[in-house]
This record gives structure tokens, sequence and C-alpha cells, in this order.
């Protein structure tokens, strides 16, 4: 890594537990890559998601862009380069229309889908909250290249959704949880997926490789590894700045 190809990347939380996950997982791999405590710069930008929670169930989409686009002007004015938003439900406000954002972005969903067509995947079990199983942002992005998605059905979908808001972001992970997510993934393995999209970016610590009944695709870390490939330059500095068409 060097200097000429260090990009400052920003990240714009949407959620604690997945935000933090991120963060870390960023630094990791620089770590790895690199050698100890080098990393390129990061800036963390975080408007609470608490008091927009009427509006992802009143489905008000633009005015939770409108909060985000908040965040991404405020890491452009930090000099950020570009950004990852570490949460999966967030990017269905990111897709709706509107004033492009302040600085451009990777798309989590392009991200998970572009690996599962590295991985050979012919069709994806997706899990995350109740908006995300419910829109058809992945089942859209994945067939994009030639992959089906599989979702929950609906008492399973419930449940998922429950564990997530009521334990996964307050960084509660509990042993009876991990087993209903096993059972649900087992599920999705009799109906012929061949992995699990983990499309919640909490779900990575509860749900890991050795307890999933199918290999994971880790939207979390896959998103990391892939921000550090643009801040170092081996891969391209990102255009999408909202709307679908970064998928």
């Amino acid at each position: 890594m060097t200097e000429s190809v260090k990009l400052h990347l920003g990240i714009l939380a949407h959620s604690t537990e997945g935000a933090s996950l991120c963060f870390l997982a960023f630094c990791q791999e620089g770590v790895r890559r690199f050698g100890s405590h080098v990393y390129p710069d990061i800036t963390l930008d975080y408007i609470a998601f608490g008091p927009s929670m009427p509006a992802w169930d009143a489905g008000d989409y633009d005015s939770i862009r409108a909060t985000l686009s908040v965040s991404a002007g405020r890491l452009a004015r930090a000099n950020a380069d570009f950004f990852i938003c570490p949460d999966n439900t967030a990017h269905i406000a990111l897709e709706r229309p509107g004033p492009d954002l302040a600085l451009p972005g990777l798309h989590i969903a392009g991200v998970v889908a572009d690996q599962a067509a590295r991985d050979g995947r012919k069709r994806v079990g997706v899990l995350g909250t109740k908006y995300t199983m419910g829109n058809p942002l992945y089942p859209r992005v994945l067939a994009a290249r030639g992959i089906a998605a599989e979702i929950p059905g609906d008492n399973d979908r419930d449940i998922i959704n429950e564990i997530i808001f009521n334990e996964l972001v307050n960084g509660v992970f509990t042993a009876e949880s991990r087993q209903e997510y096993v059972r649900i993934i087992e599920q999705l393995a009799a109906r012929g997926c061949d992995a699990v999209a983990l499309v919640c970016t909490e779900i990575p610590m509860l749900v890991t490789p050795d307890v999933s009944p199918l290999p994971t695709l880790d939207s979390t870390r896959l998103l990391a590894r892939a921000a550090l490939d643009v801040a170092t330059g081996d891969r391209p500095l990102p255009t999408w700045r909202g709307g679908p068409a970064g998928a």
C-alpha cells in the first residue's frame, strides 16, 4: 500500500453492531495485508436509527434516505473519498430516487452477489430483517448474475426479524437464537440452496461458518474487504451515488 493509492473510507453507519464489526473487519484486514496498525484512514458517521424506526414501519423510505444523505454529506466534508453503508436494510432507502449522494459508495448487495457469482452459486438463501427479506433488492441483484434467491417462510421471517431487533442489534447473541437460525438455514438447504447470504450485518456474529449448514456469504466482512480493495487501489473507485444502478 502506498500513499498514492490510499483513499479515505467513510463508513455510513445505520446500526451499531454491524457498523462496529465492519470497522473492525476493515482494520483487521488491513493489518493482515500490510502489517501491524497499517490501514487507510477511516471516518465513521452515525445518526442513530431509533428515530427512523417509525418510518421503516410506515414504508417511508424517502425520509430515511434524507437522513442517510446527511451522514453522506458529513463524510464528504470530512474528506472521505467514498463510503460504505454496513446495513443491508438501509440500502432499500439508499436506492430510492433523489439527489445524488455527496460521495460515491459501494453497494453492499452488489458486493455480496459478486462473491456468490465468483463462488459459482446457483441458489442462495437470504436472511435479513423483515424489510430486506420482503423487498425485491436481493432477488433482483442476484438474478442479474443468474442466481436464484430463496426467502424463508413467513413465520421464520418473523423469528429472524425479532431476534435481530430484540437481540443482535443490542449485542445479545444466544445459543437458542443461533439454533433457530441454523434450523432455518437447514430448511433453505432442503429447498436446494447452495449458500446462505447473511444480509443483516449483525447475523455473522451469531451464525459463523463452523455452525452454518450452508456456506455463508458474510455481507459485513465482504463489504469491509471490498472497501479495503478500493482504498488501496486494487478495485476501482465506485461511481454509485444512490438509486438502484449501483447494484
